[in-house]
């Protein structure tokens, strides 16, 4: 039963509007640290904390306002210049934030917030007095760089076994021990004096382990943890927030639409009545006219509702960034670009975990260490830059960082010896192709795996996310300078441009995204390569793939046209009997039942309702050998007959 008996709205207003100022916060705070004299950042971050606490002093959330309180009275001393910000300082506040988020996690599940960790506690009162001393915050420490352990404090500094870490529950605890600290088991740590000594199966010392496991899982796709927190967080995210001008509009165009309709009845009865005169067919062409314009109209700005700005999504990067490369030893700076290009507010939610893993990567295996870094005649600090605009009908997301670039040699090699590629494939890889490979299941350039990365997990997770969002993901990259991913979505999914592409006389849509040009198919240049019939465009040999075999249908015709189609992985040719133009398409799901590779259903123009392909599902059909086998005997079979 909810602790919010009546106030269950306002709580979920106050989540939503703190959950965006914390969100702030945080990146102010990574800028503060880059710049601690800078008087605006303190006063907006005093404002941040003193605004949640209000709100949370409305809702009886007393432990939240102790926490918030605290830190509001630290940032009052920083901000009249009586205290200085410090590393130490910086991860105490850091920490406090962090807390923070936990409690909203009970908010959001309907109860009151427990007390703080006693440790925060403690550190924010140190730092309020003056009196915090370096190394006195492991749950903000660095990870040890080069081997070299973590510089000691009195008393003598403690080993954490790093062998025998699974506990008897079947949890790694020093898993969770580096999750909390951000050093590695075996690292030589230090307690704070006056503090008791820290061991794992101190009872206090797992519960607080365990809470900041909970924190990392839930940033882990996926994750719905045992109250469905993730669950929640996505149906709470089902609301929006829509500028009052653009319902304005929305208004204004229904209410025009609504006379034109009045006007259309009217001619309605008057040619009804005999009345056919030139005047009143002009008439109600006009007004056809001007309802097909409206209805355009009144689309566009229903599809503006659901935009939302990226910065929203893009805000909670840099505190991320900031934390990872602290724990790693690097100086990196993410720089946020193209904040206020808007995109479909759905698709804002499943970008969340791509993005996460692109900039872990860059973060982690793109940018070097500082003193790599100063071998190789760069600036020991290194930028990864997240930015986001808009070229036509699409939205171009990019991750790019100037870090030590990707070796193609080397990438080829690393699969090979993995077994998820042959010797003959990868010598026949270019350099795009190659930098694809990372995209692959279980594929790993780390030399060993740790809690950040190495596991053979995150990049086919990524590619696979964004082509869900019919997007697509291309990689740039140059050895030694560099490494840039970029992400390439359609404006909405609500509407999608297709092709109309036919069998016989039943077409079908494919989205045009992935057509580059359509080819008349001539019998003579088709050539057998490898089993399968082929086809050269412009020097380029490109398997011929039918649409007929691909749908199970027999392929009762020669194909006369073929479609030139590019995915992330392969170009081929797609056979057709014919093509019927192109269509604005404006999809319907089949959330009932949906048919393997069918991504859903629009009807045209003159009513007829049209699959819409899932051509990556379908596709997945041509890595069995006796479909592609198939495939190509029927359509040499057939254009031999033609021949």
């Amino acid at each position: 039963m909810s602790d919010f008996g009546g106030m269950e709205d306002l709580l979920q207003d106050f989540l939503i509007e703190a959950g965006d100022l914390l969100s702030g916060v945080d990146n102010k705070l990574v800028d503060l640290e880059r710049a601690p004299n800078d008087k605006g950042l303190l006063n907006d971050i005093f404002r941040g904390f003193h605004t949640i606490k209000g709100g949370a002093g409305f809702l009886n959330a007393t432990e939240l306002v102790t926490l918030c309180h605290l830190t509001e009275n630290l940032f009052d001393k920083l901000r009249n210049g009586e205290l200085s910000i410090t590393p130490e300082a910086m991860d105490v506040i850091l920490a406090a934030t962090g807390a923070v988020r936990d409690m909203f996690g009970h908010l959001e599940r309907g109860i009151q917030p427990s007390p703080a960790d006693h440790q925060i506690i403690a550190q924010l009162k140190l730092a309020l007095a003056g009196e915090l001393k370096a190394g006195a915050v492991p749950a903000a420490a660095p990870a040890p760089v080069a081997g070299k352990p973590v510089a000691a404090v009195a008393p003598a500094p403690q080993p954490i076994a790093a062998a025998a870490s699974i506990g008897a529950d079947g949890i790694d605890w020093n898993a969770y021990y580096f999750a909390v600290t951000g050093v590695q088991p075996g690292a030589v740590v230090s307690v704070p004096p006056g503090e008791p000594e820290v061991h794992l199966e101190d009872a206090k010392a797992q519960e607080i382990i365990q809470a900041a496991i909970g924190r990392r899982a839930a940033d882990k796709p996926g994750y719905s943890g045992p109250t469905g927190r993730r669950t929640e967080e996505r149906q709470r995210d089902n609301s929006i927030r829509v500028d009052t001008s653009r319902l304005d509009q929305v208004l204004n165009l229904s209410g025009e639409i609504g006379l034109t309709k009045n006007r259309l009845n009217a001619l309605r009865s008057d040619i009804l009545n005999g009345k056919n005169d030139t005047d009143t067919l002009h008439a109600l062409d006009v007004a056809v006219s001007q309802l097909d314009l409206l209805v355009s109209d009144l689309q566009n700005a229903v599809m503006k509702t659901r935009m939302q700005p990226i910065g929203r999504l893009f805000q909670k990067y840099p505190r991320i960034a900031r934390d990872l490369a602290r724990s790693l030893g690097k100086d990196v700076e993410l720089v946020l670009e193209g904040e206020d290009t808007e995109i479909d507010k759905t698709m804002i939610e499943d970008l969340s975990d791509p993005i996460i893993h692109l900039i872990r990567n860059a973060v982690d295996h793109g940018v070097e260490l500082p003193h790599e870094r100063l071998a190789a005649g760069k600036p020991d600090k290194s930028f990864v830059r997240l930015e986001a605009r808009q070229e036509g009908d699409h939205i171009l997301i990019l991750v790019a960082e100037d870090g030590r670039g990707m070796n193609a040699e080397k990438l080829r090699a690393r699969a090979v010896e993995k077994g998820l590629i042959s010797d003959e494939e990868a010598n026949t890889m270019d350099e795009r192709q190659s930098f694809n490979l990372i995209f692959l299941p279980g594929f790993s350039t780390a030399a060993q795996v740790s809690d950040v990365s190495g596991r053979g997990v995150g990049m086919d997770v990524v590619r696979t996310n964004i082509q869900k969002l019919n997007g697509t993901i291309d990689i740039k990259s140059e050895l030694g300078k560099g490494t840039t991913f970029i992400i390439s979505l359609p404006l909405t999914l609500a509407i999608l441009p297709v092709l109309l592409v036919c069998l016989e006389d039943q077409p079908f849509a494919v989205p045009l995204s992935m057509v580059r040009e359509i080819l008349p198919i001539v019998p003579n240049e088709v050539q057998e390569l490898g089993g399968r019939a082929t086809l050269v465009v412009r020097g380029e040999v490109l398997p011929i793939v039918s649409l007929a075999s691909l749908l199970g249908w027999p392929q009762n015709q020669v194909p006369e046209y073929g479609v030139l189609m590019q995915t992330a992985e392969q170009s081929f040719v797609l056979a057709i009997d014919s093509f019927a133009g192109r269509e604005d398409a404006v999809i319907k799901s089949l959330d009932d039942f949906r048919p393997k590779g069918v991504a859903g259903v629009t009807t045209l123009s003159n009513g007829q309702i049209v699959l819409i392909l899932d051509m990556k599902e379908l596709l997945a059909a041509m890595g069995d050998q006796k479909v592609a086998t198939r495939s190509a005997l029927l359509l040499e079979d057939r254009i031999a007959q033609a021949a």
